[in-house]
């Protein structure tokens, strides 16, 4: 395929509008695109970094997501993304540059884009129903070509998972700095188009691994009869732990969230446990062998009915911003 000049731009600003649909943690959307006439560059929006990530982790993780995002549309459409990742971002610079080689569109990267749009973080309980081996598989492998790793955790391992996941529920709900932050990111103004709404928080119920619960200071919806079962929880490692590490991170994670969507799974990121540094450390020793987690995923089938989106920001305050 021959692509103009002009083309090659608008291609590039419909990637970074599809990219709006990528998770973030508390739904901040912490990203902004930058584009030319022949590439699409990635920054960090430091204002949306919270207050509880003062390492960067989960503001990198969520923007490698939006990344992730923007190759799969471009690949969609019969362009090859080419990224080039830098340090950290800092000083004013971007996280990513993307420049494009002409192909065609694969079938998987026609899938993965579809998924996009029908992916939701559900936080409902997952039915009894086994996730396939089958499709573990294709998660891990997911992963794996973004640079990252992914380990399903075997019966044991739940448990201590659970262990950890309750000790930071503990101590979030004595932390002033965290319960400031939920305070503020789940009662958002409907025009912000941020946050995490009532309509997609759910309220808490007994399961495998206990929950973060987004409803102190709203509603919720029920959790459903479920109680995790036939969920898979799986960790999300690094080889490192630089900031390129963590962008990269997120690029797994949304590999292994759209192709689990694509396969009708349920999925939801789980990154609590990994929010305090001793309990990170204590969740690390469920990986088998040297590596660093980044956040984990619990995937599922979900039970009957939908969840509503998440809101996302208008295009303009994240694409070529004043």
């Amino acid at each position: 395929m021959d692509v103009t000049g002009l083309q090659l731009h608008e291609a590039l600003v419909e990637a970074a509008r599809d990219a709006l649909a990528a998770p973030s943690v508390f739904n901040t959307q912490p990203w902004i695109w930058r584009t030319g006439a022949d590439d699409l560059r990635l920054f960090a929006d430091e204002h949306r970094r919270l207050a509880t990530d003062p390492d960067r982790r989960q503001l990198l993780i969520s923007c490698g997501c939006a990344l992730h995002h923007a190759c799969v549309a471009l690949a969609a459409t019969g362009l090859v993304p080419v990224v080039q990742r830098q340090h950290s971002g800092e000083s004013g610079g971007p996280l990513a540059v993307i420049t494009v080689q002409e192909s065609l569109p694969h079938d998987r990267q026609v899938n993965l884009y579809r998924a996009m749009r029908r992916r939701r973080t559900d936080r409902r309980a997952y039915t009894a129903e086994s996730v396939s081996s089958a499709a573990v598989s294709t998660l891990v492998a997911a992963a794996e070509q973004q640079g990252a790793h992914l380990q399903p955790l075997v019966r044991d391992q739940v448990a201590s998972l659970r262990e950890v996941a309750g000790e930071a529920a503990a101590r979030q709900l004595t932390d002033p700095a965290y319960q400031e932050e939920l305070l503020r990111w789940t009662n958002r103004p409907a025009e912000s188009g941020d946050g995490i709404p009532a309509a997609t928080a759910v309220t808490a119920s007994e399961r495998r691994v206990p929950v973060r619960d987004f409803t102190y200071f709203s509603s919720g919806l029920s959790a459903g009869p479920e109680h995790d079962v036939g969920a898979v929880y799986a960790m999300l490692f690094t080889d490192a732990d630089t900031s390129t590490d963590r962008l990269r991170a997120g690029e797994a994670l949304s590999a292994v969230l759209l192709t689990a969507t694509a396969a009708g799974l349920g999925t939801a990121p789980i990154s609590d446990v990994i929010e305090f540094p001793d309990l990170r450390a204590r969740t690390s020793r469920l990986i088998l062998g040297p590596g660093q987690p980044q956040i984990l995923v619990r995937v599922g089938h979900p039970p009957p009915g939908h969840v509503a989106p998440s809101p996302r920001r208008p295009a303009a305050q994240m694409i070529d911003p004043p």
